[in-house]
C-alpha cells in the first residue's frame, strides 16, 4: 500500500481532502479505495455550484469491477472539477492523492473537518477492515 500522505483529512467511506489554503478544499478517493475499484474507465463529476451535504452522493467512479459512489467529507459548495478525468479516468489509478483530485469546494462549516480521520487514524480502519 502506498503511504498515506499525513496532511490530508479522510472520511470512512475512502474520500480524502486537502486543505489548500485559499478557503477551498481538494477531494478525491484513497489509494486504497482506487485499488479496490481497479482499473477506473470512467468519472461521473458533479457541477460546479452544486451545494453538497457531508456524507450526500456526489460523484460516481466506474471501473472495470464495479460503479461506486463517492460522497461529500464535508458540506459546501463545488467551486471546479477535474476535467483531465473526463479523458483520462486513470489519473486516479496512477496519481489518487495528486493529479487524481475529483473536485474542490467551498466548506460551509470548517468545523466538519475536525470530524474527519487523521492519516493515522485512516489507516488504523483501513488495516482493522482488512483483518
Amino acid at each position: 500500500m502506498t503511504a498515506i500522505p499525513t496532511e490530508l483529512r479522510y472520511a470512512k467511506s475512502h474520500e480524502w481532502v486537502r486543505d489548500n489554503g485559499d478557503g477551498t478544499l481538494s477531494v478525491g478517493i484513497t489509494d486504497h479505495a482506487q485499488t479496490q475499484l481497479g482499473d477506473v474507465v470512467f468519472v461521473e463529476l458533479p457541477e460546479v455550484g452544486q451545494e453538497l451535504s457531508a456524507g450526500g452522493e456526489v460523484a460516481v467512479i466506474e471501473s472495470v469491477k464495479a460503479a461506486s459512489d463517492i460522497y461529500s467529507p464535508v458540506s459546501g459548495t463545488v467551486t471546479s472539477v477535474n476535467d483531465q478525468l473526463e479523458d483520462a479516468p486513470e489519473t486516479i489509478n496512477e496519481d489518487c492523492y495528486q493529479a487524481g483530485w475529483i473536485f474542490t469546494l467551498t466548506p460551509s462549516d470548517d468545523t466538519e473537518l475536525d470530524g474527519l480521520l487523521t492519516a493515522d487514524q485512516y489507516q488504523s480502519s483501513t488495516t482493522s477492515s482488512e483483518a
